[in-house]
């Protein structure tokens, strides 16, 4: 069945009202028509079966049947920092991020990432990965949709991160020579309903620079198996390793 995430505002009791581009995709790409059942998300996580009352050009209104009880959520609150890529490799992140699990993402500029965003390109940026992140969302049955935040610097990165339970750096030194521990015994550490935070830099790595600044600032350097992982890669690792974790182990 057909998931949407609809603003708080558009619920009222019985009935919920769609608008924007969702519209659209109901009328124009499924071709749905009155009686027809949809799921609407709503922003607290709650979703509800619905069936279509009427259909327009400008909203979509719907009855609410009943609520579902269900939930697809990780039962930890994981964001991913992710230092900007080239090419499209934010996008793909963005997509499959959501599909395992991930509560939010912090694109941020590092020192070697090679693209550099101007302010008016990374309004249009975050604008596009929003959708992406809202149309996987509703693909993998999500029932909270991930929050994007605007490009961030390492600066306001280490700041914000005082707000996160644990926090983690994949640091491919960590790989070749500095002594760790395995993933699970950082994760033993992690309990329901926790913060998490997993910073992950570019294609070139971080700078000495800021890993000194990532580890004042509490964060752990976590090995993402024995092999050197694309950036691509590491973050989608790190989620799979915690969706098993939390989700699968028994």
């Amino acid at each position: 069945m057909q998931r949407y995430f609809v603003p708080a505002i558009n619920f009222s009791d019985n009935t919920v009202t769609i608008e924007g581009d969702d519209v659209h995709h109901i009328t124009r790409v499924m071709r749905m028509e009155s009686g027809d059942e949809i799921i609407c998300n709503h922003p607290s996580g709650k979703a509800a079966i619905c069936k279509i009352l009427t259909v327009s050009d400008q909203e979509v209104v719907v009855s609410i049947n009943n609520w579902l009880e269900q939930s697809a959520e990780l039962p930890i609150h994981v964001t991913v920092a992710q230092g900007l890529p080239k090419g499209d490799k934010l996008e793909l992140i963005l997509q499959k991020g959501t599909e395992l699990g991930a509560t939010g993402f912090i694109p941020f500029q590092a020192s070697r990432s090679v693209v550099k965003w101007d302010n008016k390109k990374v309004a249009k940026k975050i604008e596009r990965f929003k959708k992406i992140v809202k149309e996987a969302s509703e693909q993998s049955h999500r029932t909270i949709l991930p929050h994007v935040e605007s490009i961030e610097t390492i600066q306001s990165l280490v700041a914000n991160s005082a707000f996160y339970d644990h926090k983690f750096v994949a640091y491919e030194e960590t790989t070749r020579e500095l002594p760790t521990k395995k993933l699970s015994y950082y994760f033993d550490q992690i309990t329901t309903g926790e913060k998490v935070l997993i910073c992950i830099g570019p294609e070139g790595g971080f700078s000495e620079s800021e890993i000194t600044k990532l580890h004042t600032a509490g964060f752990e350097s976590i090995r993402l198996g024995p092999r050197i992982l694309r950036t691509e890669t590491a973050a989608l690792y790190a989620l799979a390793s915690l969706s098993y974790h939390f989700e699968e182990r028994e």
